[in-house]
């Protein structure tokens, strides 16, 4: 059975930092790329960074530069530190097995607010 569980999230001023992690409970967790997500309140669900099985990194236009998704192969594990948060970031957060998976986690939750 598939189970990815994320953590991490939380309350934060602009400009501060949090690093999101999700454990993934699958077979051959390396041989799967990995995406992370997030949903403003009212909009959909947006890309906001992957990870391919090789290390190769991709980002959204509005955080490049400030995240950073990263692996752990050893420990299952996909990780987002988010630098330089801004308010417009907040939102649930959601990490992806895969590109286009239906596995998904349960999401934490960031908001960025003075």
């Amino acid at each position: 059975q598939v189970q990815l569980v994320e953590s991490g999230g939380g309350v934060v001023q602009p400009g501060g930092s949090l690093r999101l992690s999700c454990v993934v409970s699958v077979g051959s967790f390396e041989a799967f790329a990995m995406s992370w997500y997030s949903q403003a309140p009212g909009k959909e669900r947006e890309l906001v960074a992957r990870i391919s099985s090789d290390g190769t990194r991709e980002y959204a236009d509005a955080v490049q530069g400030r995240f950073t998704i990263s692996r752990d192969d050893g420990k299952s594990t996909v990780n987002l530190q988010m630098d330089n948060l801004k308010p417009e970031d907040t939102g649930v957060y959601y990490c992806r097995l895969g590109f286009d998976t239906p596995y998904w986690g349960q999401g934490t939750q960031v908001t960025v607010s003075s």
